[in-house]
């Protein structure tokens, strides 16, 4: 728990705007190829799963990004042993948004710049290998230092010399989402002055397994908030958004504006969400809140929608407590499959997409309402206005974040 101000620090009332984006998923390598890739309703989700062996390739489908490990390291100019696929897909989308921000390195090492990243299973995603050298009399394999939590961002920190405030958040699938709004708080409360935010998940034996053991791992590409919804695909992905205060944008290309923000806890089981949905309603109601916004203000919701029979009625009927008739949702999870950890921010991009081009995604092979909530999602790629758009992201043990970015 972080403190609400430190000594000498000035909390501050400057807006705060997204100035720079970089994504990588099973739909594109870039912010743009994943924009043409929703426009399309192009889905990257496949029966193919290359990245190790396991008996479920081929039998289950996953959103597997194209790029290989070993393409990505000699993309990167990576050759330190040790650095695992979770690292090199953080880099790679941290890359572009460097480049996109054109944050100079100067900026990016000072001590007024922070990192909030966000991940699940980090460099766990070398299941056979922990297993190995966690049998192991040695000192282990490379890859020892790789499966701590942390590891992806001490190898972000390393590699471009970062000085300031390094952190890593781990709440299931809600990770990222609270990495965005942590580096918010940092900026807010006078402990930053800009922030890096994102996240980054590998696909893994790992969590294929325990997805596996609860039974939510669909045998078909899913249909989120469908009424013949079979479960999840995993998916794998990073993204990260440079956060600046208003004073700081001037003559920058500026995304959107960050204006609302909440995270609250259903606390109601380790796996599920209440059936009324009290987390999602709590987190939604709160992110208006901070806002300062009505829920008949939002033009469109970036669902958590991951397919689940549990997930997407229990999201319904929150959108319903709070907005009574819910404005235009989709869920983008048809498109890259659940991205654990990478899926808020992930998101979150995709969110400012919706913002920027004034257009919403469908969600992919839709086809009948649940009959408990009778809500029907976006069917198929539109224009309209949006002005304000907010984002979910719902985790194991109830942990439950939205986010609302506005028009800049």
């Amino acid at each position: 728990m972080w403190s609400s101000t430190a000594p000498n620090k000035k909390i501050s009332l400057s807006r705060i705007f997204v100035t720079g984006m970089g994504v990588i998923s099973a739909v594109g390598n870039s912010v743009a190829e994943n924009r043409q890739g929703l426009v399309n309703a192009i889905c990257g989700i496949r029966n193919e799963l290359n990245l190790f062996p396991t008996k479920y390739s081929g039998l289950l489908p996953f959103g597997q990004i194209t790029a290989s490990t070993d393409g990505l390291m000699k993309a990167l100019g990576v050759s330190d042993p040790g650095v695992t696929r979770t690292s090199l897909l953080a880099l790679h989308a941290f890359n572009e948004m460097l480049a996109d921000a054109g944050l100079s390195l100067a900026d990016l090492r000072s001590p007024e710049t922070a990192l909030a990243g966000a991940s699940t299973v980090g460099g766990m995603c070398l299941t056979d290998e922990l297993y190995a050298d966690a049998n192991k009399n040695s000192n282990g394999s490379p890859y020892t230092s790789s499966y701590d939590c942390a590891s992806v961002n001490i190898f972000l920190q390393k590699h471009f010399g970062m000085n300031g405030i390094i952190n890593t958040i781990n709440t299931a699938c809600s990770s990222s989402a609270n990495s965005i709004m942590y580096g918010a708080m940092l900026m807010k409360n006078g402990f930053a002055r800009r922030a890096v935010v994102g996240g980054v998940d590998s696909l893994a034996k790992y969590t294929i397994n325990g997805f596996h053991a609860l039974h939510i791992l669909s045998s078909e590409k899913c249909t989120p908030f469908d009424e013949h919804r079979k479960g999840l695909n995993l998916g794998e992905g990073a993204a990260f958004l440079l956060l600046e205060k208003e004073e700081d944008i001037a003559g920058k290309k500026v995304y959107a504006e960050l204006t609302g923000y909440c995270n609250a806890n259903d606390a109601f089981h380790p796996s599920s969400i209440s059936d009324e949905g009290d987390g999602p309603y709590l987190s939604m109601q709160g992110a208006l809140n901070h806002a300062k916004l009505s829920a008949a203000d939002i033009s469109f919701i970036n669902a958590h929608g991951t397919g689940t029979e549990n997930n997407d009625e229990t999201e319904s009927r929150a959108m319903i407590r709070l907005f009574k008739e819910p404005p235009a949702f989709s869920s983008t999870k048809a498109y890259t499959g659940h991205t654990l950890g990478a899926a808020g921010a992930v998101e979150a991009v995709y969110s400012i997409l919706s913002l920027m081009h004034q257009e919403v995604y469908p969600t992919l092979r839709f086809t009948n309402r649940i009959p408990s909530t009778g809500l029907m999602p976006v069917p198929e790629y539109r224009k309209m206005p949006v002005q304000h758009v907010m984002s979910n992201s719902f985790g194991f043990g109830g942990n439950c974040s939205s986010l609302i970015f506005s028009q800049a």
